[in-house]
């Protein structure tokens, strides 16, 4: 707000303040309700919080990790719980897993690699606009079996190639934007929203999510149980959607062999492979293979992670000042640590327990299988009132999944189908996850196309991942 004209300080100061508005009357509506038995001492007035903390996420009058911050504040201010445990979080093996991984994402494009991927990917498999798009996918599910910020995957090494190879056809926001980039662009997200949902490290939140199957059924999904579970709808769907968009969305550049040529030239002028690259590349794959083999080391994830990071520092690919100045790596810290605990608390305190009963007695005398179809979809589309992927799963992962299996449904089965669905409802909207104002900002497609793009998508994503997924772990004997 600093620095800009009177006028335009007071437009922001109004919308803050009705942001905080907002946010001071969804407390003050829990806390009007009358209180159900059965919920802990003080729970009740955590809920409040709570509920403050998922529409502040929502609205976000301040960052979303300053929003978490206070509703973690609150939790010791109010006398819910003791600071140390309301701070907890913060000491969750997850957390750090995540920052270490945000930082080797700061490796993999400071270095070039990233791009260098692209570029290989793209030089041989972008000779026409189809394969263009399967390269960019399959470059994004390689980065993010290690990577979980698909800002730094899609926004950061995938836009700008995106963006540039669309500008070589003289495809531009526009008259011209259906030459190439109006299929490209909603193209690389939508594969984008596939691979964070495959991979335990597809996207920030997904270890938060994992925490919560744990907290809630007792089930550890680790990353080969993530990447095993997601494999046959997930390859499904990388190659179905590519091709849906372009029948139903077709682009007016159907050949394009400049694409590989321009990513032949991009390659040259990077010359050969350097030291960093080689270093990030070798510390990439050994990430990657110890993820993968848990059970031949016994080496916790978080560790591996950390290892990870220090052999880029140590080697020099990443410098300390890299380190304290990757913002978004140190934004996630702070509301993935606090929205961890709050969860946590939410469950202790006898709210998700209380949701479930009531919930499964409004819908009782259905089937499991019936209800448990309600509820995804339900959980599914509610995506739509959500500008975030954590918000979303930490405001109803745990409730939905509760009900569900209270109501006699396999508690695997539906932790997997709230899992993978938790990242594929962001298909739905320009705001669904962080890279999609990205995409949609560069002004290529309009809102109303976006949309119905998205919603086409979701409808694929809901019969794919029910019907071939379902089937899949099955045969793994998961259910």
């Amino acid at each position: 707000m600093a620095g800009a004209p009177p006028g335009e300080q007071a437009i922001l100061l109004r919308r803050t303040l009705i942001k905080w508005a907002i946010v001071a009357a969804s407390v003050a509506l829990v806390l009007a309700l009358p209180e159900p038995e059965g919920i802990q001492p003080g729970g009740w007035t955590f809920l409040a919080i709570f509920a403050g903390t998922m529409v502040g996420l929502v609205v976000q009058p301040v960052p979303g990790g300053a929003v978490v911050l206070l509703g973690v504040a609150a939790t010791a201010v109010f006398g819910i719980r003791p600071l140390g445990t309301a701070l907890s979080g913060y000491a969750d093996p997850l957390v750090w897993l995540v920052l270490s991984a945000f930082m080797i994402a700061r490796g993999m494009i400071k270095s070039g690699m990233g791009r260098r991927i692209a570029l290989l990917f793209v030089r041989f498999l972008g000779r026409t606009s189809l394969g263009l798009g399967y390269a960019l996918a399959i470059t994004d599910g390689f980065l993010a079996s290690v990577i979980p910020s698909n800002s730094a995957r899609a926004g950061g090494i995938l836009f700008p190639l995106t963006r540039s190879i669309s500008e070589s056809y003289d495809s531009h926001p526009g008259p011209t934007a259906d030459r190439l980039g109006g299929y490209l662009m909603p193209l690389v997200y939508q594969t984008d929203v596939i691979v964070c949902a495959m991979f335990l490290t597809g996207q920030a939140s997904n270890p938060l999510i994992a925490g919560f199957v744990l907290q809630a059924i007792g089930v550890e999904i680790s990353y080969l149980m993530w990447m095993v579970g997601a494999l046959v709808p997930g390859l499904i769907s990388l190659a179905f959607v590519p091709y849906l968009l372009y029948r139903a969305f077709p682009p007016e550049v159907k050949k394009t062999p400049d694409a590989a040529r321009f990513a032949a030239t991009e390659l040259e002028a990077m010359g050969p492979v350097s030291r960093n690259e080689w270093l990030m590349l070798g510390t990439f794959l050994l990430i990657l293979f110890l993820w993968l083999t848990p059970a031949w080391h016994g080496i916790d994830y978080a560790v591996v992670a950390l290892l990870g990071l220090a052999t880029l520092i140590l080697t020099g690919v990443l410098t300390w000042e890299d380190i304290i100045t990757e913002r978004s790596a140190w934004d996630v810290f702070i509301w993935y640590g606090g929205l961890l605990q709050l969860a946590r608390i939410l469950t202790e305190s006898g709210i998700t327990t209380w949701f479930a009963e009531a919930t499964g007695g409004m819908l009782g005398g259905l089937p499991w299988a019936p209800m448990l179809g309600i509820l995804v979809l339900v959980y599914f589309y509610a995506h739509y009132a959500f500008a975030s992927i954590t918000a979303h799963a930490t405001a109803m992962f745990i409730p939905f999944l509760t009900v569900a299996v209270a109501a006699g449904a396999p508690p695997l089965l539906t932790a997997l189908l709230l899992l993978y669905f938790s990242n594929l409802c962001a298909s739905l909207t320009h705001y669904g996850t962080t890279p999609a104002p990205i995409f949609f900002g560069s002004r290529y497609v309009s809102q109303a196309r976006w949309w119905k793009i998205g919603f086409v998508v979701s409808v694929s994503h809901v019969v794919v991942w029910s019907v071939f997924g379902m089937t899949w772990w099955k045969i793994l004997g998961w259910w």
